[in-house]
């Protein structure tokens, strides 16, 4: 019903910046929140940013001053600027989205395959 497709992952030296997109297609009534989470190899995934409907936008503590969220409504779409890359940043990187297909149905939650960043020398 709701592909979720990320891409811009790649391989990027520390201190390096990269763009992360993520597009929603198929029966789209309206986005609500969308959500960028990680899983590093061996760890658990975790929470990165949100951003609402609205545009306001929150941040784990280690994205804070180096990763924006932010989103084209439009186009359905979210992005994740990532600017001063650590190695630690090395993870696969999913895209989660809060979708109404309808205006008469509840929100239901899509997931991506996730794109790969690898922060190295």
């Amino acid at each position: 019903q709701v592909q979720v497709v990320e891409s811009g992952g790649d391989l990027v030296q520390p201190g390096g910046s990269l763009r992360l997109s993520c597009a929603a297609s198929g029966t789209i009534f309206k986005i609500h929140d969308m959500r960028w989470y990680r899983q590093a190899p061996g760890k658990q995934r975790e929470w990165v940013a949100l951003i609402d409907d609205s545009g306001t936008s929150n941040y784990d503590d280690f994205a804070k001053g180096r990763f924006t969220i932010s989103r084209d409504n439009d186009r359905n779409m979210v992005f994740l600027q990532m600017n001063n890359v650590q190695p630690e940043d090395t993870a696969v990187y999913f895209c989660d989205l809060d979708v109404q297909t309808s205006a008469r149905t509840t929100l239901r939650n899509f997931w991506g395959r996730g794109t790969q960043v690898t922060v190295s020398s």
